[in-house]
């Protein structure tokens, strides 16, 4: 997220900041099927004495790697129906109580996603998110449109996009796994290369706290395709996290010993 005023003494910080050696990083993960893949990489332990409030399901994964503090958290199942707690409202609680808690200097957004054969994108496809977009609050009175689509951009990675061999595209956020004919009107809108539940939600937390930020998208169902979104997600999903913890092993490991103003 960029820095206000150039000359102004927040933007002062911010530049001190982002040249440090990143030390702290926070993982925000929607499943539990895309998060294990990675916790087991990294060998993350489970924190058993919650940094969350009593009786909300998120679960927090924390253990150290290389030079790196690794925070990993999910917002753990739903308590009535016991599947994974998917979606913005959950995203952004746990990003908000995570930051608050963890203090993180970046937060990595993972997970899957759907793309476009328009936009040339195939199963287990890797975007690294150049901007971020809700396609689904629509709200037809001026600015308050632009609210409604939350455009934001992700921080800045160009030494990352060089070293690695990710695609880059727009990222699209809303509340539902299908699309309705104005949230693909909207998706167009927003040039978007894939579309997750999550992403726009961590990016407008982030955002107001200040706090850096990256999303990492792996494909695993085709939305202009031939098969119907919710067979091919499912067909698909634990096998793309397998390019996705890939990927995030790639992003991490460059991460290490790097400044912010480095990536």
């Amino acid at each position: 997220m960029a820095p206000h005023g150039e000359g102004s003494e927040e933007a002062l910080v911010v530049q001190d900041e982002n040249r440090k050696p990143i030390s702290s990083i926070l993982i925000i993960i929607a499943m539990q099927t895309e998060a294990i893949p990675i916790v087991n990489k990294f060998q993350l332990k489970e924190d058993l004495d919650s940094t969350f409030p009593k009786g909300v399901p998120w679960v927090r994964y924390h253990g150290f790697y290389k030079d790196l503090r690794i925070n990993l958290v999910w917002p753990g199942k739903d308590s009535t129906l016991g599947v994974d707690s998917v979606g913005t409202i959950s995203a952004s609680l746990v990003t908000y109580a995570a930051i608050q808690a963890l203090q993180p200097d970046l937060i990595i957004n993972a997970g899957t996603a759907g793309s476009f054969k328009v936009k040339g994108a195939s199963i287990s496809d890797v975007f690294l998110a150049s901007d971020v977009a809700f396609h689904d609050r629509r709200i037809p009175i001026p600015v308050f449109d632009l609210y409604g689509v939350g455009l934001r951009q992700s921080f800045s990675t160009p030494n990352l996009l060089k070293e690695l061999n990710l695609k880059v595209g727009k990222l699209s956020t809303g509340d539902s796994l299908d699309m309705s004919p104005q949230e693909e009107a909207s998706i167009v809108a927003n040039d978007a290369s894939v579309k997750d539940m999550e992403g726009a939600a961590v990016a407008y937390v982030a955002d107001l706290l200040k706090v850096p930020a990256i999303f990492i998208k792996a494909v695993t169902d085709i939305v202009d395709g031939e098969k119907p979104t919710s067979e091919e997600f499912l067909q698909n999903l634990a096998a793309v996290t397998a390019a996705l913890d890939q990927a995030v092993t790639q992003v991490v490991d460059f991460i290490n010993g790097k400044c912010l103003s480095e990536l």
